[in-house]
């Protein structure tokens, strides 16, 4: 039996065969070419997530403007 690291073993109750044949169902539905590019748009959505979670919402957005020229 293989240990897997904490974080990877206890996502969502998941253990090491089960992520194991969710990895194998990705492979074939998506190929080996296309996952590393799922994955990298996954990261960048996730990132820009807590960016966007980090700012302060009372913030105002800033305007691309001068203000004094319309």
């Amino acid at each position: 039996m293989t240990n897997f690291p904490e974080p990877i073993a206890g996502i969502l109750g998941l253990g090491g065969p089960e992520l194991l044949v969710i990895l194998v169902i990705l492979l074939l539905l998506f190929g080996g070419a296309k996952l590393p590019q799922l994955a990298k748009g996954l990261g960048q959505s996730i990132k820009e997530f807590k960016n966007a979670a980090k700012d302060d919402p009372k913030e105002e957005p800033k305007s691309e403007t001068k203000p004094g020229k319309n």
